[in-house]
């Protein structure tokens, strides 16, 4: 397995990753399952908040793994603050992950549950100078993690990421995503699971502070549908359905994770 060619199939998928990357058999790896009866409730947690400019919003790309928006980071304009962290965390890209049916594709696993897809908002800590070194710090980033299941209803908030993918189709493709403001991906409720992980892709990095919200959004099939009709081939080549981009539980290892909510 080549150091650049990780992915999710038998061959280089998640099984072997650690292979390449050590880190991901380490004491801190996510995503896990969730428990309620293990879960501790902390009253001392706070509320999040998150005050994003929709003129950060950069680009969206297929990098043949996820489906990717990237934002402008290099000064304080889109940010999180409050809940498990200390300071305010800039937002620097989000993206998803996604099964090959409704039934599965989440990264987390809430009870036994698991949703169709995840959305995770990736930030990181300024007072480290650079995303490369908050790379490096337990405390270096923060991702907010959405669950989304598939309802009746479309979600009118995630049309605007669906109906770029057209011009994304295939792996290494590129579009501008101008004037989008992705705190519309929240769901009502603030409640939140929060836990010290690492990130979900290779080399599995052990910096992040999850906030995992408890409640859902609501996708249609269609919209997923419409997820599941990116390539990870590139233009020239076969299309290959890019589906079941994510990582299972990995061992919490005596890990406690605290809830904002009873």
């Amino acid at each position: 397995m080549a150091q650049s060619v990780w992915g999710y199939d038998s061959d280089n998928g998640p099984e072997r990753w650690h292979e390449n990357y050590p880190m991901a058999k380490g004491d801190k790896q996510s995503p896990i399952e969730i428990n309620s009866k293990d879960v501790q409730h902390d009253s001392s947690l706070s509320s999040w908040h998150a005050s994003y400019d929709p003129g950060a919003a950069k680009t969206i790309l297929n990098n043949g793994r996820t489906c990717r928006v990237v934002f402008d980071d290099t000064f304080d304009r889109s940010v999180l603050r409050g809940g498990p962290l200390t300071g305010a965390y800039r937002l620097r890209q989000l993206h998803l992950h996604w099964g090959s049916s409704d039934d599965h594709g989440s990264e987390h696993v809430i009870d036994g549950v698991k949703y169709a897809a995840e959305l995770h908002m990736v930030h990181w800590n300024p007072k480290h100078g650079n995303f490369a070194g908050a790379l490096k710090q337990p405390d270096g980033v923060a991702v907010v993690g959405i669950f989304l299941k598939v309802g009746k209803t479309p979600k009118p908030e995630m049309k605007r990421i669906l109906e770029e993918i057209e011009n994304i189709k295939t792996k290494g493709k590129e579009a501008p995503f101008q004037h989008f403001d992705p705190s519309i991906l929240f769901p009502k409720s603030r409640d939140y699971w929060t836990y010290h992980g690492s990130f979900t892709t290779p080399p599995c990095e052990e910096c992040i502070t999850w906030i995992l919200l408890r409640e859902p959004i609501e996708v249609s099939s269609d919209q997923m549908a419409k997820l599941r009709s990116l390539s990870k081939n590139s233009e020239n080549e076969p299309v290959n359905p890019l589906v079941d981009n994510w990582r299972p539980p990995q061992p919490l290892k005596g890990r406690i994770v605290r809830a904002s909510f009873k």
